[in-house]
C-alpha cells in the first residue's frame, strides 16, 4: 500500500517540482526554468500576443509560457482566467437550470468517497475554494494529493471508474482509461519499475462535498491526463482539462489503442475547408515548434490575444466544422451537459477564432487552436521525449539515453518555440503525431466553475 503523505501546501509542491525539474535539465536551460525566462525574453507580464514567436509568451515569471507545468503559484482567491488583455468579459456566464440532472454523478461521487477508508477520505476531500484545484500537472514527476487509484481496492477502483462513467461521455471514459495504458507501456517501453509511469499513479481529490444544491467537484489526474470537474445544482463545468500522450497508439496487453484521431481529423477538416486567402489569415508563418500550447498547466491566469480568423468570416458549412470539432473535446463530457455546453459555444460563434502553426498534410505534426470568449481550446504535436527512435529518456525496452530517468514526460506546456533544450524544435528533436497535448479551458474567469461559484456566494444561493 502506497503511504499517504501528510499534505503538503500546493505552492510549496509547485516550487519542489520546479527546482527538480531545473536540477535535470541543468546549464542554461536550468537557468531558463528557474528564473521562468527563455533566452531572449524581455516581456515579464504573463502575456501572450501576436509580437512573440508563434503567438507564444516571451517570458518573464509566470509567463514565458508557464516555463513547466505547475509554475505558475496562482492562489484560488487571485484567480482570474484566461483572458485576451488582462481585462474579464463580464456577464457571461449566470446561474441558471439546464434541465439536465446531476444526481447520478453526485450519487457516484458520495458511493467513491464513502468506500474509502478515514484517512484517505480526509486526505482526499478540500474546501469548494481550496488552492488544490490549481495545484494540477501532466507531467509524471508532479506530487499529487488525493486517493491514489493503484492503491485502492479493486472494489474503490470500480466506484471511482463508476463516477468517471456518470462524469464523462462514454468517449470520455474511453478516453482517459486509453491513456492510462499507454502510460503503462511508456512504463514497459523505458524499462519499468516506475511508480508514475503505470495505470494506478492517478489521483482523485474532492473540492466540497457531493450534492444536488450546493457547490463541490472533483479532480481526477496523473501523467497525461487533468480533469476538473465543478457541479452547481444541474450545471456543471469540466474545465481546464487536459488530455495527451505519448505515444498515441501502441498495443498494450494485447490491445491496440490509438488517441488523438477525432481530434486531429476534425482539425484537418476545417482547415482544409478554408479557402487559400482565409488560410493565410489562419496558418502562422511560425514554424512548428516543439511544444507549442500557451494554455496548459500553471497557466490559470494567462494573458492570450485572439490570433488567427474568427468565424463571422466562415461560410455556414465552415461554421459547422467548427463546431465538430469543438464537439470533440467537449464531447467528451457526459452527453447532457456537453449539449449544454455547445449552445453556449455556439451563441458566440461569430467571437471565435481558429489558429494554426505547421503544415496540413494527414501526418503532419501541427498545433492549432480554438479560442473565443467562453472556449479555449489547443492541440499540439510535440517533440518525442519518452518514446521513439528520438526519445530524450531510455526506450526500446529500456536502452539507457544518457537522460535522466526522473525527466517528466513531455516538455514543458507553454514553453515558447525553441525554449530550454534549444533549437528551434525544442528538447526532443522534430515534433510528430506520436507525442499530442490538448487542452479545453473556460476563459473569463470560469474554470473550476469559479465564475458561478462566486455568483452563488454573491447572491446567496
Amino acid at each position: 500500500m502506497h503511504a499517504h503523505r501528510p499534505r503538503t501546501p500546493a505552492t510549496e509542491r509547485t516550487r519542489r517540482w520546479f527546482m527538480n525539474r531545473s536540477l535535470l535539465l541543468g546549464g542554461a536551460a536550468a537557468v531558463a526554468t528557474m528564473t521562468g525566462c527563455s533566452a531572449g525574453a524581455s516581456d515579464t507580464n504573463g502575456s501572450a500576443s501576436g509580437s512573440a514567436q508563434s503567438g507564444m509568451p516571451s517570458g518573464g515569471p509566470g509567463g514565458a509560457g508557464g516555463m513547466g507545468p505547475g509554475a505558475s503559484e496562482v492562489k484560488y482567491a487571485d484567480f482570474k482566467g484566461v483572458t485576451t488583455d488582462g481585462t474579464v468579459v463580464d456577464d457571461l456566464f449566470s446561474i441558471h437550470s439546464t434541465g439536465v440532472s446531476t444526481d447520478a454523478v453526485v450519487k457516484a461521487a458520495q458511493a467513491f468517497l464513502d468506500g474509502l477508508g478515514a484517512k484517505v477520505r480526509r486526505a482526499s476531500v478540500f474546501d469548494v475554494d481550496d488552492d488544490e484545484w490549481l495545484a494540477w500537472s501532466n507531467v509524471d514527476g508532479y506530487e499529487r494529493e488525493g486517493a491514489r487509484m493503484g492503491d485502492l481496492t479493486e472494489k474503490q477502483r470500480t466506484l471511482g471508474y463508476a463516477l468517471l462513467g456518470k462524469a464523462l461521455s462514454a468517449d470520455g471514459l474511453t478516453q482517459t482509461r486509453n491513456i492510462m495504458k499507454l502510460n503503462a507501456f511508456l512504463g514497459d517501453y523505458n524499462g519499468g519499475g516506475r511508480e508514475t509511469l503505470t495505470e494506478g499513479h492517478y489521483y482523485f481529490t474532492f473540492m466540497g462535498t457531493p450534492s444536488t444544491t450546493k457547490p463541490w467537484g472533483f479532480q481526477y489526474e496523473g501523467h497525461h491526463v487533468a480533469i476538473n470537474y465543478f457541479v452547481l445544482g444541474d450545471q456543471v463545468v469540466m474545465s481546464p482539462t487536459f488530455m495527451g500522450s505519448e505515444p498515441t497508439s501502441a498495443t498494450y496487453n494485447g490491445e491496440k489503442i490509438t488517441l488523438f484521431k477525432p481530434e486531429t481529423k476534425a482539425g484537418l477538416a476545417l482547415l482544409r475547408s478554408l479557402t487559400s486567402a482565409q488560410r493565410k489569415k489562419v496558418i502562422s508563418a511560425d514554424e512548428k515548434g516543439g511544444t507549442d500550447m500557451v494554455a496548459g498547466a500553471g497557466q490559470d491566469n494567462l494573458k492570450l490575444a485572439y490570433q488567427g480568423l474568427a468565424a463571422k468570416e466562415f461560410t455556414s458549412a465552415q461554421r459547422q466544422k467548427l463546431l465538430d470539432l469543438v464537439g470533440v473535446y467537449v464531447g467528451y463530457m457526459d452527453d447532457g451537459h456537453a449539449a449544454v455546453k455547445m449552445q453556449e459555444v455556439e451563441e458566440h460563434l461569430d467571437d471565435t477564432y481558429f489558429f494554426w502553426i505547421g503544415e496540413t498534410k494527414d501526418s503532419s505534426a501541427f498545433y492549432y487552436r480554438v479560442h473565443s470568449p467562453v472556449v479555449l481550446i489547443e492541440y499540439d504535436a510535440q517533440s518525442p521525449l519518452a518514446y521513439g527512435e528520438n526519445a530524450q529518456m531510455g526506450g526500446g525496452g529500456g536502452a539507457p539515453s544518457g537522460r535522466p530517468s526522473g525527466m517528466p514526460s513531455g516538455q514543458p506546456t507553454g514553453t515558447p518555440s525553441g525554449g530550454p533544450g534549444g533549437g528551434g524544435m525544442g528538447m526532443g528533436g522534430t515534433p510528430t503525431q506520436q507525442h499530442i497535448h490538448t487542452i479545453i479551458r473556460t476563459p473569463n474567469g470560469n474554470d473550476y466553475g469559479v465564475d458561478l461559484l462566486k455568483l452563488h456566494l454573491e447572491t446567496d444561493h
